[in-house]
């Protein structure tokens, strides 16, 4: 299997606020975006995160009322002090203070305002 690129693909309450969030302190730039949706992209890593509408009619049946309750998005990162620091002192809420685990990874995790966890990761 050849796989070129990888986006996640999140239901939220309210796809602004959540794109708002991640082109505010991530670093993200919006690509495309319509009512219900929009399509973001990370230039240096490439990442892609797109967020729906909780309703929208796009989605199956089936899934169009779920939100992404549960799922981290995980960052890996360099010098995740100072990243920890900057969101803090932005006001992002810190859902989860820095800890180091003994298998050598170094995170945290902040909340967005739809509730996703965003978790930043340093392995040392």
């Amino acid at each position: 299997m050849n796989i070129n690129s990888f986006t996640v693909s999140l239901t939220v309450d309210n796809v602004t606020l959540s794109s708002k969030f991640l082109t505010t302190h991530f670093g993200f730039v919006e690509k495309m975006a319509a009512e219900g949706f929009a399509s973001l992209q990370h230039e240096q890593s490439g990442i892609n995160v797109i967020y729906l509408q909780k309703g929208i009619e796009v989605l199956p049946a089936f899934m169009r009322n779920i939100t992404s309750a549960g799922t981290i998005l995980a960052f890996v990162t360099t010098h995740i002090e100072r990243e920890e620091e900057r969101l803090r002192s932005a006001g992002v809420p810190i859902a989860l203070p820095m800890k180091t685990e003994e298998w050598g990874e170094k995170l945290f995790m902040v909340k967005d305002p739809n509730g996703v966890i965003i978790q930043l990761v340093e392995w040392v």
